[in-house]
């Protein structure tokens, strides 16, 4: 749990770098289709990724009868893949030589999964070389054990950075497991089928130092808790993310994933995630998806250059690429 609660808190302090702003986003689903992307990397590319994931394991959280995973390699019609990559996932063939068509494929599926919470996780069409991408998506209804009464949720004053605002807020009477930590109280609801919500709430900003050891509260106490209702959604391209917390080499064009395939040499493109949170009085909804995009590498044999020099008089057309149309002719004569 130490792992996992590190690499979410580490993950989120680069990921989410604003303090006053709305975020969302689902460490399980991110670590788990990296996990996935681990097990067909080598080298130098693997043992990156091994140090941000540490001993990540999916299974451990996989026993909840409302959580819904779905984990699936989309592959082009003509990528060979190693038949020693066990992918705990299904394997869908499509041909990525129509990239809007592998789109509709991957949001349809996810969309399914998340129960319509995420429609659209790609955005646009993946790039014109890419040969795989590996998808986690997951969603998770669950029903408070102490839900809360939906008569006492009223409007009540919220000290947001911008300002004071009036929010839906709820409220409840129980025992609860808390803790104060150092600038940090810690209140943990419980839900049905052993999954809980830990609220950290900052005695100062959330600016403020954040240990893995937050999370944890033993102590039940009688508390009045008075919680807003929460509906919060996020996407993010963690490329930039991955690269700055020390996972650079699958992102360049040497990255070993001869695990996943033996004849094509593979670089991921970007990882796409996107996450919906809602918690309402009767208990919470969730559902994110990650998506990681292989593109192959070009073995294109070295020649000479041509040489030009354009030190005479020339043309210059511009045109739209696919019809032809030309926008602009110009003729240089003197530059």
């Amino acid at each position: 749990m130490t792992d996992q609660a590190d690499f979410a808190l580490t993950m989120h302090r680069v990921a989410v770098p604003d303090p006053s702003s709305n975020a969302c986003w689902s460490p399980f689903s991110v670590a788990s289709a990296l996990a996935l992307a681990r097990e067909a990397a080598r080298g130098e590319t693997r043992t990156e990724l091994d140090a941000l994931l540490k001993d990540f394991d999916a299974a451990d959280a996989l026993d909840v009868p409302e959580l819904a995973v779905a984990n699936t390699l989309w592959a082009d019609d003509d990528l060979t893949l190693n038949p020693d990559f066990s992918l705990t996932s299904s394997v869908r063939r499509t041909a990525f030589s129509d990239p809007a068509t592998v789109r509709k494929l991957v949001n349809t599926d996810v969309a399914e999964t998340t129960r319509g919470l995420i429609p659209e996780l790609l955005a646009s069409p993946p790039p014109p070389d890419a040969a795989a991408i590996i998808v986690n998506a997951l969603y998770l209804k669950v029903g408070w054990l102490n839900p809360f009464a939906a008569w006492e949720t009223a409007e009540k004053p919220f000290h947001a950075p911008s300002g004071d605002v009036d929010v839906p807020t709820m409220k409840v009477i129980e025992k609860f497991r808390y803790a104060r930590h150092e600038g940090w109280q810690t209140i943990v609801l419980p839900a049905a089928s052993g999954v809980e919500t830990v609220v950290l709430l900052p005695d100062e900003s959330l600016e403020q130092p954040l240990d893995p050891s937050v999370l944890e509260a033993t102590g039940r106490v009688n508390l009045e808790l008075s919680l807003p209702k929460v509906d919060v959604r996020e996407k993010f391209q963690l490329k930039g993310v991955l690269e700055r917390l020390g996972v650079r080499r699958m992102f360049a064009r040497d990255a070993d994933f001869g695990g996943l395939s033996p004849d094509e040499r593979l670089f991921v493109d970007d990882v796409i995630h996107e996450a919906v949170l809602r918690l309402d009085e009767e208990g919470l909804e969730g559902a994110a998806a990650t998506a990681v995009t292989f593109r192959t590498v070009s073995l294109e044999i070295p020649t000479e250059p041509i040489v030009v020099t354009v030190d005479r008089p020339f043309l210059l057309a511009v045109r739209h690429a696919r019809s032809g149309a030309i926008y602009f002719l110009a003729q240089v004569a003197r530059p």
